[in-house]
């Protein structure tokens, strides 16, 4: 399946939590210290990952995922 581009805020958390569940890689293109970097989200059906330029995160759950995605800023914030 072909990987989903996106640069960060582009997509809410959710967006890219469903991609990741219909099996796709999730790149993402941030600033991450003052540089444009990309980075992969991932479900292999038992770990997500988070792999960035300088550390591969690991979740046991969508939870830890989803807060990961939010914390780090790749997905669109909630104006609400």
């Amino acid at each position: 399946m072909t990987p989903l581009e996106v640069d960060a805020g582009e997509l809410t958390a959710e967006e890219i939590i469903d991609a990741i569940r219909e099996g796709r890689r999730v790149v993402v293109t941030a600033d991450l210290f003052g540089s444009e970097q990309t980075l992969t989200l991932r479900h292999d059906g038992e770990t997500f990952y988070c792999d960035t330029p300088t550390r591969l995160h690991k979740h046991d759950d969508e939870a830890g995922m989803l807060t990961c995605i939010e914390k780090m800023g790749y997905a669109k914030q909630d104006d609400a």
